[in-house]
């Protein structure tokens, strides 16, 4: 019998070549071993709410009569839900053809997008055009559609950061496009060099690779780091000589947990500089409501921005994002509700602001607790999480493990990560699964497990490492 087109060996290698660490093998032997009743933390993605992070309820009371219209004609609805509460369900119905089970605008409801441009123009001080603002179904989703628009064939190359976020090299792989690597240097909590990009763009043309955009992780998954407005500024102009459009992944702008450098946008700096940087270099931009207090994973609500793309490009970007017809409805209104939370004269202010405020400031002391419990560990060491949702701790691995990892036929921060599992219920990710340098070994895990947890949590994973570390090999090792 013919091979059929759904056969292994007859399906797209591009597919094939796709790897995703985050559900990976880790993840999958962590479900394995929850169906078999062994209690499991999973700490390998930022899912906030799966980790026990409660939802907050201005939002929720909105979505549900959003999703429950007919509660707004109960004589009870007023003593049920706020004032506030029922005038922004209202105001998001009005927005609908249909209400919620309705498709959208491909690129997601007039109302939203015009709510995401006032947010953005709040935030960085200059205009933003909602018809250059898209909604999709997470932030992912967005980033996925502008690879897809930019990589033509194997000989474009994506600049990202390793340690990366998978996504990239998963959908980079899957358009049929080429990662360019660029290192972050640990020593210097996680900071990058133009010099260092300068150098991987020459290695690449060397190698025939024409590097069309660079992303940038701000701040950075799975490493933590903020960049500077400084540093910003330095890309930006890296970009513009070398005719590069920067993708800036900020999603993570609400989650920082120190105060000297809070987020500043990428399209803020650009406009600072004037021209001609802000009339010519080519930026998109990505938020979500998957992260910051809201934690909203499951809704899959986010946006990109488009800086400086001529028009002939967004049809063409619009074109494709109408072959889904629409983003999720649902999910736009968590976006607009993230974008227009209440105001200060509104009856769910206070409790909104209080709710928030718990969130981020245990989210602080969390960064805290996991980044000491690191480093109080033998052969390890933990650069401080100041924002996102992780910790990336590198692991000295004795020469020992690494050869029996050899021998069981894993990766050695694999083998370290599964003998973690097994023995902890711990299921975090190997940092080979984001990059590394050759002959480092890391591990990435969130800081969302509950606050009261956390020391036990620590404590558990310090006489794993401490018993592995003895079993392997008894040897000492100096700390960056």
């Amino acid at each position: 019998m013919a091979p059929r087109p759904l056969d292994y060996e007859c399906i797209n290698e591009n597919v094939k070549k796709v790897a995703y660490a985050v559900r990976g093998e880790l993840y999958l032997r962590a479900s394995e071993l929850q169906k078999e009743g062994k209690k499991i933390i999973f700490t390998n993605v930022g899912n906030p709410q799966a980790l026990g992070q409660r939802p907050l309820t201005f939002p929720r009371q909105v979505m549900a009569l959003c999703q429950a219209p007919m509660l707004m004609d109960d004589p009870n609805v007023s003593i049920l839900f706020p004032a506030d509460v029922i005038a922004r369900a209202k105001h998001y119905l009005a927005m609908t053809t249909g209400g919620l089970g309705a498709y959208s605008d491909s690129r997601g409801l007039p109302g939203i997008r015009k709510e995401v441009a006032e947010f953005i123009e709040r935030r960085d001080g200059y205009p933003s055009d909602p018809d250059l603002i898209f909604l999709t179904d997470g932030a992912s989703k967005g980033v996925m559609q502008i690879l897809n628009t930019i990589i033509r064939d194997e000989k474009d190359g994506i600049l990202v950061p390793v340690p990366q976020y998978p996504l990239y090299s998963a959908a980079i792989s899957l358009f049929g496009g080429t990662l360019v690597p660029y290192y972050l240097d640990e020593s210097a909590n996680w900071g990058l060099d133009v010099g260092d990009l300068r150098k991987s763009v020459l290695e690449a043309r060397y190698k025939g690779i024409t590097v069309r955009a660079m992303v940038i992780i701000n701040p950075g998954n799975p490493t933590g780091q903020c960049l500077s407005r400084d540093n910003i500024k330095e890309l930006l102009e890296f970009c513009y000589a070398e005719n590069l459009v920067l993708l800036a992944d900020e999603v993570y702008q609400q989650n920082i947990y120190q105060d000297e450098r809070p987020f500043v946008s990428a399209k803020k700096v650009l406009m600072d500089m004037g021209l001609p940087f802000s009339k010519e270099l080519q930026l998109v931009s990505y938020h979500t409501v998957s992260k910051g207090y809201w934690g909203e994973c499951g809704q899959r609500g986010g946006y990109f921005e488009m800086t400086n793309i001529p028009p002939k490009t967004v049809d063409e970007i619009y074109k494709v994002a109408s072959i889904s017809l629409s983003p999720n409805v649902p999910g736009q209104i968590f976006l607009g509700l993230m974008v227009n939370p209440p105001k200060p004269a509104d009856i769910s202010y206070q409790r909104f602001v209080a709710e928030s405020k718990a969130i981020l400031e245990s989210l602080r002391r969390r960064a805290h607790l996991m980044t000491d419990g690191f480093n109080n560990c033998r052969n390890v060491i933990c650069n401080f999480t100041e924002g996102a949702m992780y910790s990336f701790p590198q692991i000295k691995l004795p020469p020992k493990a690494i050869a029996a990892a050899k021998e069981a036929g894993k990766a050695p921060d694999v083998f370290y990560c599964l003998k973690l599992l097994e023995a902890t219920g711990m299921s975090t990710v190997p940092g080979s699964g984001f990059g590394q340098k050759e002959g480092v070994f890391h591990l990435r895990t969130t800081i969302l497990p509950p606050e009261e947890e956390m020391p036990e949590i620590m404590n558990v994973f310090k006489i794993f490492n401490d018993d592995f570390m003895a079993k392997y090999e008894n040897y000492s090792w100096s700390r960056l």
